[in-house]
């Protein structure tokens, strides 16, 4: 067997010919690992050699989540027939203070097809640095739709090509600068086989019956890339520990101190966890006198990173015990939307519970049959929503615009509108 490596090898007519013990390690890329592009004259050069490429350009970003506040891009790895791999910093290129601008590179490689996994993930980073696309492939979404247990993108590499993807460096910290050698091959190796990955499950997809899915998805990607994220309501209320906090006094606590945590993670460009864990907000709020020395006795505020910042929390409580009860916030915020959690309808709304159970019951089966997640079948919030005030008057035509109007493709809602529509007008008990 040739190498691993080798383009040739890699023949989307046959992605299961690799036996188990034909399975290899790959630590760096075939072409060997060039330098990183980090100043404008190189990165000139970079552009002009992906804008002479051709074909579809393989991409991907690491982040240093877990590391840092910001969802930033600390490197960009592209690979494209005929230019090879290029891995870029995009750190480096930027000015002071803002991010970096590749709207030059994004100009030339317009139209291409982007082969990415895990759009969602690296789409945000890389439409901040002017990257867009308008024409996606999306690898993971491509496995989920396939009916894969497993879509992270070594498991795909091994199952259609039988090598193995070094992945030591997934959570490392990207910000870290200089880059270790290694960490650049881990990098490389993430767009190192994207192109022939894409051929060869587009074979699958087309066997399937499923390539107009994969298009309708992909295509649903490329248009809502640039759409800005919703902000959370109270995202305070997501602190871990939090439901051990029984009083509106105790949730003012939690509130001020994440508030105070949020402005110093965004200002140092820190991960708040390791400014202030959540587990310590829990405990303090949880406190019956937060009095300063009772907060510093606390095990969890001994940490060197967390005592950095005492006269911000200790200030954060002090506004917390001097809001009027008025304005403390409630035990539980009301919402006129379904309840995220299933075990809360029966109590909110009986006949709404008895129509979640159905349509869950019927979605599950239907994307079994279909061999997909039931979440790519419809996404479960546009379930919840569906099932808890289902259109007036309800037909197939009245779920059809609903579940549209959500965000639902063609390929989804014609599957389940004929499918959920006589289950969404079941009274109670049936």
């Amino acid at each position: 067997m040739t190498s691993p490596t080798t383009p040739d090898r890699l023949d989307p007519d046959e992605p299961d010919a690799a036996g188990e013990d034909d399975v290899r390690l790959l630590t760096e890329p075939a072409d060997g690992l060039g330098d990183v592009v980090a100043d404008q004259a190189h990165y000139r050069d970079a552009v002009a050699a992906l804008g002479s490429g051709t074909g579809p350009v393989a991409i991907d970003a690491e982040r240093a989540h877990g590391f840092r506040y910001s969802n930033r891009a600390y490197l960009i790895q592209l690979r494209r027939q005929g230019s090879g791999t290029v891995l870029i910093d995009p750190v480096a290129l930027a000015p002071a203070g803002r991010p970096a601008d590749l709207g030059d590179l994004d100009r030339l490689i317009i139209g291409a097809e982007w082969i990415i996994h895990a759009a969602h993930q690296d789409l945000p980073c890389l439409v901040e640095i002017g990257l867009v696309p308008s024409r996606i492939f999306d690898t993971e979404l491509a496995g989920r739709l396939l009916g894969y247990p497993r879509v992270n993108l070594g498991t795909l590499i091994e199952e259609f090509f039988g090598v193995r993807l070094l992945k030591e460096h997934s959570a490392a910290d990207w910000s870290k600068r200089p880059l270790p050698t290694d960490w650049l091959n881990y990098a490389a190796l993430d767009v190192e086989l994207l192109i022939e990955l894409r051929e060869a499950m587009a074979v699958r997809l087309d066997e399937a019956g499923k390539t107009e899915w994969a298009r309708q998805e992909f295509e649903y990607l490329a248009v809502h890339s640039t759409d800005p994220a919703e902000p959370r309501p109270d995202p305070w209320r997501r602190t871990s520990g939090i439901h051990r906090i029984r009083s509106r006094r105790g949730l003012a606590v939690v509130a001020e101190l994440w508030l105070a945590r949020d402005e110093i993670a965004r200002r140092t460009d820190r991960t708040p966890g390791k400014i202030l864990p959540d587990l310590a907000i829990a405990e303090i709020a949880a406190l019956r006198n937060p009095t300063p020395q009772a907060v510093r006795d606390l095990p969890t505020f001994r940490r060197r990173s967390t005592r950095r910042y005492e006269t911000n929390w200790i200030a954060a409580i002090e506004r917390a015990q001097s809001l009027p009860e008025s304005q403390l916030p409630p035990l539980h915020r009301h919402s006129d939307g379904p309840p995220q959690q299933a075990r809360l309808w029966a109590g909110r709304d009986p006949v709404a519970a008895t129509r979640l159970a159905a349509v869950r019951e019927a979605l599950t089966a239907r994307s079994a049959e279909l061999t997909l997640p039931v979440e790519n079948l419809l996404t479960p919030d546009y379930v919840r929503r569906l099932a808890w005030r289902p259109p007036e008057p309800l037909d197939e035509s009245s779920v059809d615009s609903f579940l549209a109007g959500l965000g639902a493709r063609a390929w989804q809602r014609e599957i389940v509108v004929p499918l959920l529509t006589p289950l969404l007008d079941q009274p109670a008990g049936q």
